[in-house]
This record gives C-alpha cells, sequence and structure tokens, in this order.
C-alpha cells in the first residue's frame, strides 16, 4: 500500500508536487476559468498551506480534459507517470481520489509504481492516512465505490442511448454524407447537394456492383467524404474514398429513415434520401458478393455459372476448373464432389465451359426477347441515363468554374509587383490545385462524351436483346454471373443435356439489374 513517509512531519527538504486535474467529459472546458482550473486552484491553495513543510507546486500542469478515469489511456496521466519515472515529481496532488482513477487494478498499479519511485499521494478534499490499516482500508473503499460509480454510470448512458434509439432519435457520433447535426434539438437534417452525392453512390454501386471500382470512380471525379465542422471550430476535410467508405455508407439504415441498434432498428425522427427498393437491391448485391469474394480469392476470374450449375447424378454443385495447353486457357465445370475422390466416378467429367454457358445463353434469348421486358428495361435505362447525365453536366461545370477560378488567383499572384506575403507557398498550392481539377475534368468530360448524342433507345436495347451473343461479350464476368443468377434458378448437367430452371420472381430486380448494365455498356462502347 501507498508509503507516505516522505511527507511526513520532520523532514526538512523541498517536495516538488507535481497538480494532476481531469475532466470526464469536454462541456464546459472551452471556459476562461473552467473546472480544471478550479481543481489546480484548490490544489494550489492545499501546497501552499503546506510550504512550512517544504511543498512547493511545480508549474507543469497534468490537466487531461474529457477522458475518462476507467482506464490509463491519458496524455497528461502519461507525462506524469513518465516525469515520475524520471525523478522529477516527489507529491502527487488532486483534488480528489477519483480524478487520479476509477479503475480499482489501474489505481493498485499506480499505488505501486509510487512506492517503488518514493512518490507521495495525496487528496485535497479526503484526507486519510495510509500509514496504519485503516487509513489503506479507507483508501481501498473510496476507489471500490468510484470504480462503482463510474460503472453505473456507463450502464445508464446505455440504458439513455438504448431507449432514445428505440423511440428514432439521433444520439450523436460523426457526421455522416448526406446529413447536417442540427445540434441544438440533436436531429438529422438532410444535406440536399450531400444527399445527390449519396443517392449517386447507392445507384452507381447497383450498375457495377463493386466498391473497389465505385472508390476509384468516386476519387477519379473528385467526390470527398463527409466535411464537417466540430462544435469547437475544427474544421475535419473530406479524404479520398475507399472501400471500408463505401461498405459502410451503403450498409447504414440511416439513409432508409432509420435508426440502428445492436441487431434491431428503429423508425428515425430524421427523413431517409434512399428508398426502400434501392437499399433492397444494395444489400442482395452485397450479400451475393460474399461468396464472390471467397470465390475470387481462389480463382483467376468468377465462372458465368457459378451458384446455378449442378450436376444430374448427385445434385452436388459443380465449380470451375482450369487448364493451359500451348498457351491457351482453358476452363471446364466439374462435380465438386466427384472431385475429392481419389478415383472418379461421375461420368460428366469435366463439361467445357464455353459450350454450356453458350447453351445456357441461347435458352435466355427468349426471355431477353421478351416484349414487356424490353420495354420496361428501355423506361428504367432512360431515368437512369437521365440522372446521370444531369450529374455528370452539373459536375462538369462546377469543376470548370474551379479551374478558372484557380488559374485567376495564379494569374493575380504572378503580376509583376505582386508582393504578397508567402506568394511562392500560395502558388505551389494553387498550382497543386489547378493540376487536380485538370485530371478531374478530363475524366468527367471524357463521360460527358459518352452521354452527348448517344441516348439510349428501345431499338437500342431491342438490338441488344436481340444479339444476345453480343451484348454478353460486352460484360464483366462478376456482371455475367449477377445477371445469371438473377435469371436461372438452377441449371443441371446430364450426359443426354441440360435442365435449366428460371426464376418467376424478382421481375423488377431484374429489370433494375438490366437497365443499370444497358446503360453500362452504351456508356463503354461510346468511350472506345
Amino acid at each position: 500500500m501507498l508509503d507516505n513517509s516522505n511527507v511526513a512531519p520532520g523532514k526538512n527538504k523541498t517536495l516538488r508536487c507535481a497538480i494532476y486535474t481531469r475532466k470526464s467529459h469536454e462541456e464546459g472546458l472551452e471556459q476562461e476559468f473552467n473546472s480544471l482550473d478550479a481543481q489546480r486552484e484548490s490544489a494550489e491553495h492545499y501546497i501552499e498551506a503546506q510550504r512550512m513543510r517544504g511543498w512547493t507546486a511545480l508549474p507543469d500542469r497534468y490537466d487531461d480534459g474529457g477522458f475518462s478515469g476507467g482506464n490509463m489511456e491519458r496524455p497528461g496521466l502519461r507525462r506524469l507517470l513518465a516525469d515520475i519515472d524520471a525523478g522529477k515529481i516527489d507529491v502527487i496532488v488532486v483534488y480528489k481520489v477519483d480524478r487520479l482513477s476509477r479503475s480499482l487494478l489501474d489505481f493498485m498499479k499506480m499505488i505501486d509504481l509510487f512506492n517503488e519511485k518514493g512518490v507521495s499521494f495525496v487528496s485535497v478534499t479526503q484526507h486519510f492516512s495510509t500509514t496504519d490499516p485503516t487509513g489503506r482500508m479507507f483508501l481501498g473503499i473510496l476507489i471500490t465505490f468510484a470504480q462503482y460509480e463510474r460503472e453505473v454510470i456507463a450502464e445508464r448512458i446505455r440504458d439513455k442511448v438504448a431507449a432514445a434509439k428505440r423511440r428514432g432519435k439521433y444520439c450523436g457520433g460523426v457526421p455522416i454524407l448526406g446529413y447536417d447535426v442540427d445540434r441544438d434539438n440533436k436531429k438529422l437534417l438532410v444535406n440536399p447537394d450531400e444527399a445527390k452525392t449519396v443517392q449517386y453512390i447507392f445507384r452507381r454501386f447497383i450498375q457495377i456492383g463493386s466498391a473497389k471500382k465505385l472508390g476509384q470512380e468516386l476519387n477519379e471525379q473528385g467526390y470527398r467524404t463527409k466535411a464537417w465542422t466540430t462544435k469547437k471550430g475544427k474544421v475535419r476535410e473530406g479524404s479520398e474514398w475507399n472501400t471500408a467508405h463505401i461498405y459502410r455508407l451503403l450498409n447504414n439504415r440511416i439513409y432508409i429513415g432509420e435508426i440502428a441498434h445492436k441487431d434491431r432498428s428503429y423508425p428515425g425522427e430524421h427523413e431517409g434520401i434512399i428508398d426502400r427498393a434501392t437499399w433492397d437491391k444494395v444489400q442482395a448485391i452485397l450479400e451475393d458478393n460474399k461468396p464472390v469474394k471467397v470465390s475470387m480469392a481462389r480463382t483467376k476470374m468468377v465462372a458465368p455459372l457459378k451458384g446455378v450449375i449442378r450436376c444430374g447424378h448427385c445434385g452436388c454443385a459443380m465449380g470451375p476448373t482450369y487448364a493451359r495447353k500451348n498457351g491457351r486457357h482453358y476452363t471446364y465445370y466439374i462435380c465438386q464432389k466427384d472431385s475429392k475422390r481419389t478415383v472418379s466416378r461421375c461420368p460428366l467429367k469435366r463439361i467445357p465451359a464455353g459450350d454450356i454457358e453458350q447453351a445456357v445463353i441461347e435458352q435466355l434469348s427468349a426471355v431477353f426477347r421478351t416484349p414487356t421486358l424490353v420495354a420496361k428495361t428501355y423506361f428504367a435505362a432512360r431515368d437512369i441515363e437521365q440522372v446521370e447525365r444531369e450529374r455528370l453536366f452539373k459536375q462538369k461545370a462546377q469543376l470548370e468554374m474551379e479551374l478558372s477560378q484557380a488559374r485567376e488567383q495564379a494569374l493575380e499572384l504572378m503580376k509583376p509587383g505582386s508582393d504578397q506575403p508567402g506568394k511562392a507557398e500560395m502558388l505551389t498550392t494553387v498550382n497543386r490545385q489547378a493540376v487536380e481539377l485538370s485530371k478531374q475534368l478530363t475524366h468527367v468530360s471524357e463521360r460527358c462524351r459518352a452521354y452527348r448524342g448517344n441516348s439510349i433507345t428501345e431499338q437500342d436495347v431491342s438490338e441488344a436483346f436481340q444479339n444476345v451473343e453480343g451484348f454478353w461479350e460486352d460484360l464483366f464476368p462478376v456482371e455475367r454471373n449477377r445477371l445469371i443468377r438473377l435469371l436461372v434458378d438452377k441449371v443441371e448437367i446430364r450426359e443426354t443435356g441440360i435442365d435449366m430452371e428460371l426464376r418467376t420472381n424478382g421481375l423488377t430486380t431484374l429489370i433494375a439489374e438490366l437497365a443499370g448494365l444497358a446503360c453500362e455498356v452504351t456508356e463503354r462502347r461510346a468511350s472506345r
């Protein structure tokens, strides 16, 4: 237990006293005289009263504003312990014991360190002597109650947050793209400009189905994550997108007007900016992508029929296998169950992927040529294209204006006689911004050109579906696999032929998927 013998009367030496202060939250710390100052002032008065015993307060401040006493991850405390280790401190003075720690375990560790270094510990408002068993018991009780109080407060806060979320209230956190925070009323307000970006991200993900590719596109077009200002006025700039940002956004139920708590969600007070149908499509693609990710880690590409093709003899799934001969790559489907046997017993052996995929496509051609499907796909694609065109041209105009402003600023700085302070640094910054804006403008302009004069027509959709093989060639393997899984429930292979079962539900999802792919293919062809 703590040894305070070095502060006992009769020791005529100067004792260097370090004052440690702590406050659990940041509320009120911006005031000129705050809680930390009040704690320090009390400690200074106490030290002054002990001047005759050689006590003197050190000028260094060991303050932790906005840090919990439940752990030792506090910068002020770390500095204090480092200075104790360096032999710079003789006495630690705090306003109350729980300012140093609310954890019995942490407190006992620190007391051991104090004893090892010959440092004394004093609480201004809680007088106790640790030189006898009664004092040590009293100190242990104080810390135990401090820990109990911390745990009760934490439980109360958790209950309060859970109750607030059940009522659909916003409970704070880092602001998210698409919303501003009304700090007075603690509510989320839709930010119209950011909401369009969020809607674009959801819509675009449905089209391409890849978070990585979507993140690259967003960065190339100059989009950044949420920029916001803290309560203290600090500006947090937006950063480049990565896949973690994309997945976090796509899984955030706030965008459909709900508040999530643990594994449940509740209707929120705020307005949703993503409709339920779009949300469901995105979640379905995310769910589908999970096995695809595993597959991609083991294979070089995603087989279009993976997930639907089955062996007609044992009913087991068939998977792709690859071979190489004379510099050429060959893909086959084999029975997964038979592939694990030491001696093959499946009469199918290896099925060439090209042959079976061609047979499936030919059977699907009849589905694609259905007039109703063509018409509905065209109308959906036209809506997607219109929204995308408006967004791109608006973004292009914005980038042109920002680039023009950057050039004017550069010219102003380079004028003869211009002697602004820090001119060289400002010019470097402006030039860097201009280069970045030029890159973004080039990328957006290329996409605008792909849309200019190339509006999708019903005839385009009809011709694309008449020539399914050509349309198929323009799709990436992942897109082919997703389309097949939307259309086909099962493809069963036998020696005598194939049996194929189509899905009879999910027409709306299929049309949205086809419309997105039709727009994507049109843009790819126009960009060539």
